[in-house]
């Protein structure tokens, strides 16, 4: 390789992290330039959501922790860019000396459900004991079905599926695009739908971050998919707005089909009450605009302090169900 610059890379230690960022290697590597002239390294780095692994996120300091270290490493020159799942960056209060210089492209959005006895989500038994680590999920699925028992499930995707295939649970829902980068396919019972699942700001999307004014933007831009910035900033402009944190109970999708973009969004309380759902459509190219006009819909809607409560969850996250009536 002539002229070879060595470019490190931050992530966390994770087989899904590896993963996805193996597959942003091999698509900056289809530029020729970047093949002829750089070659990539990467580190692994333990995060404090990593380290305590078994507690609930909401009470550590939230989803955030999934990159602190990450990012002091970009910030002291340890590394040179960072790659994260982006429904784990906070949208609110980023550092501002930090920025997201390319989107790789978003495939699924969805939640997936893996259940030992084969049923999906509305077939599992009374009483079946349901894992997630999500209090979004969480709440959505108190609003459909107050009779399954919900236990906090912590960990990477391999040892939240070993826990099922052990019995601690009978069924688990994941990010189903963690579960197709890590090729477990043949595990998912169910792709949730979004008509009662809507998914997390970002769900899918991976994100490159990089001081800002880097080199970094311009060398990784002819793979930046535009679609998936547009919707994931319209994403995340939203929960800035509103002030939610990454643990609220808050659903956003955008999606752009031609020159259109639909947002939906849903909030949920900690009980599973719906206490917000719409759907607004709009040009790409007003993206701004509109989510600004969203942001202020659902605060006018709910209340700046009813959503600032919804980002801590007083409850033990577990939940014992209730019969069906």
């Amino acid at each position: 390789m002539s002229n070879s610059n060595k470019i490190l890379v931050g992530i966390r230690a994770s087989k899904l992290s590896v993963a996805q960022t193996e597959m942003f290697i091999n698509d900056v590597y289809k530029q020729k330039n970047i093949k002829n002239n750089y070659e990539f390294e990467i580190k692994t780095i333990k995060t404090t959501g990593d380290i305590y692994k078994n507690d609930r996120l909401d009470r550590i300091g939230g989803k955030g922790l999934f990159l602190k270290e990450i990012e002091e490493y970009i910030l002291n020159d340890q590394v040179d860019i960072g790659i994260h799942s982006m429904k784990d960056v906070p949208a609110v209060e980023v550092n501002k000396n930090l920025e997201i210089i390319c989107w790789v492209k978003r495939t699924y959005k969805n939640d997936a459900l893996i259940s030992n006895s084969g049923k999906g989500f509305f077939d599992l038994p009374s009483g079946a004991v349901l894992g997630t680590s999500s209090i979004r999920r969480r709440a959505q699925i108190l609003n459909l079905r107050k009779d399954l028992n919900i236990k906090l499930l912590r960990g990477n995707v391999d040892t939240r599926i070993n826990k099922l295939r052990k019995g601690q649970f009978d069924a688990i829902i994941l990010s189903l695009a963690g579960i197709k980068k890590l090729n477990l396919d043949d595990q998912i019972t169910e792709v949730l739908d979004l008509e009662y699942f809507l998914p997390a700001a970002c769900q899918g999307a991976v994100g490159v971050q990089a001081k800002i004014n880097s080199k970094f933007r311009k060398l990784f831009d002819d793979i930046n998919d535009l679609k998936t910035e547009i919707e994931c900033i319209s994403e995340r402009n939203i929960l800035n707005i509103i002030g939610a944190s990454c643990n609220s109970p808050v659903s956003v999708e955008a999606n752009i089909d031609k020159e259109e973009l639909t947002i939906n969004v849903e909030l949920f309380n900690h009980n599973g009450k719906k206490i917000y759902k719409e759907k607004f459509i709009d040009g790409k190219e007003n993206y701004i605009q509109l989510t600004s006009s969203i942001g202020k819909n659902i605060l006018d809607s709910v209340g700046k302090d009813a959503i600032y409560q919804l980002g801590e969850l007083k409850d033990d996250f577990d939940y014992k169900a209730k019969s069906r009536v």
